[in-house]
């Protein structure tokens, strides 16, 4: 038996773009169907339930400037906390070995870290002149959109240990390779984000803060607002339009309405069965925007041990495959958890393995960072991204070279009755959460005009 529903408004996504678009419609007295794929809300941001702890198997972070997800976050009443601050961090490096050290880097890499700073600088100057409403009007778009950010690094940075600081920075914010990236999809990435320095910060930076309870807890709440509008476990197969209304379908349900908002990024998006086609250009974005490669891991201790031998639990490597480690522990300290990424090509390398040897390449890099304590967690979570049916990777769609100027114009433009939200269409901090939710609040204001 088909499931079927007429309403004003279709939106396809559960995430925080869908569910804060459906919200602030509802709000104005819309009447809307949220469709999502999974069995629950929340999109790339999962929180998860584990033996009286939780854990934050997606998106995590907020930080200064991210107010709109500060905003939702407060309204549901969920408190945030600071990212673990205290102690001295860890740097491993081929050659060199690990090292700890209180500052920016151990005092033996000033001259690299000084030029890596100098790289940074000159990237985030580069940026400021992208318009982030329009990245393909960049002065110069063609030549910047015809390079990879490796290339930028090649040319700009002398120093080799320079340029592997900045491949693992690179590496970190987009979840993959710096050659897979265009320059200009870089520097509107960047300025986005308010700069390059602020997406590789923690304090005051894009990582300064976490939900208490898990960032999946906001949307959680949210949701809870729409009721039965939210329609769990349909994923869409195909929207047909026509002169006078939308419909959206899946395997044993259809819902027809006025305007249909897809939240879903570009690669996803591109999946649906569209009826009239997709035009020329918004076909060829969505073929040209694969998502980055990462896998999450959290290995859990009956307590933070390495707070007591003085370690704030931050690893930065420039050996694989877990390159950046956390303490992602929650507020009260127990259990301890150490959080490590899998990013880019490593990613791509181990997420189709055995989950088992997974586990222990995981589990051997924490062990090259902590000492034989790390090897023997009481637990054991990871998201692996890139084989999730309905995420395809994280943290967002990666634009590689010639996108942005060739087809860029198509990610926001509406076509007919179908407006696009989610974090890729953001303006600022694209590829947060805070990006999401400014998405869907942008597209209520199209949906409104429409409506009108």
């Amino acid at each position: 038996m088909v499931r079927q529903e007429t309403t004003q408004v279709i939106v396809v996504g559960a995430g925080f773009a869908g569910i804060t678009a459906a919200r602030e419609l509802s709000k104005r007295g819309v009447d809307v169907v949220v469709l999502e794929a999974r069995d629950r809300v929340g999109g790339r941001v999962w929180t998860q339930k584990h033996n009286g702890y939780w854990v934050d198997v997606g998106g995590q972070w907020t930080g200064p400037g991210q107010d709109h997800i500060r905003a939702l976050g407060d309204e549901m009443g969920v408190k945030s906390f600071p990212t673990w601050p205290d102690g001295e961090h860890l740097q491993y490096s081929e050659g060199l070995g690990l090292r700890r050290h209180a500052g920016a880097a151990p005092d033996d890499d000033a001259e690299t870290m000084g030029k890596l700073v100098q790289a940074i600088m000159a990237f985030d100057q580069l940026a400021q002149d992208v318009p982030l409403q329009a990245p393909w009007e960049t002065p110069d778009a063609q030549r910047l959109d015809g390079m990879t950010v490796q290339t930028w690094i090649d040319e700009n940075i002398d120093s080799e240990r320079a340029r592997e600081g900045m491949r693992t920075a690179i590496e970190a914010v987009f979840a993959a390779e710096p050659h897979e990236v265009s320059l200009l999809h870089g520097l509107f990435y960047a300025k986005s984000g308010n700069g390059f320095f602020n997406l590789i910060s923690t304090e005051g930076g894009a990582q300064a803060d976490r939900f208490d309870g898990g960032a999946g807890t906001v949307a959680e709440l949210a949701a809870k607002g729409l009721g039965d509008a939210i329609w769990l476990s349909c994923p869409v197969r195909t929207i047909t339009q026509d002169n006078g209304s939308i419909t959206v379908s899946g395997d044993d349900f259809a819902v027809t309405g006025k305007i249909c908002v897809v939240t879903v990024p570009p690669t996803l998006a591109g999946r649906i069965d569209y009826d009239p086609a997709m035009p020329p250009l918004r076909d060829q974005l969505t073929s040209r925007s694969p998502m980055g490669g990462v896998i999450k891991i959290h290995a859990i201790y009956d307590t933070p041990w390495w707070r007591d031998e003085g370690l704030s639990g931050r690893v930065v490597s420039d050996v694989g495959p877990i390159k950046v480690i956390f303490d992602n522990s929650p507020p009260e300290g127990t259990p301890g958890m150490l959080m490590g990424f899998i990013e880019g090509g490593d990613a791509r390398r181990y997420a189709g393995v055995d989950e088992g040897e997974r586990r222990k390449v995981a589990l051997d890099c924490f062990v090259r960072y902590f000492g034989d304590r790390a090897a023997k967690p009481v637990d054991y979570i990871e998201g692996n991204w890139p084989a999730e049916q309905w995420s395809r990777g994280g943290y967002g769609a990666v634009f590689p070279a010639g996108t942005w100027v060739t087809c860029g114009q198509a990610l926001r433009e509406p076509v007919g009755r179908i407006h696009w939200a989610g974090t890729e269409t953001a303006e600022a901090f694209v590829g947060y959460i805070d990006g999401a939710v400014r998405s869907g609040e942008r597209v209520v204001n199209e949906v409104l005009e429409v409506l009108e």
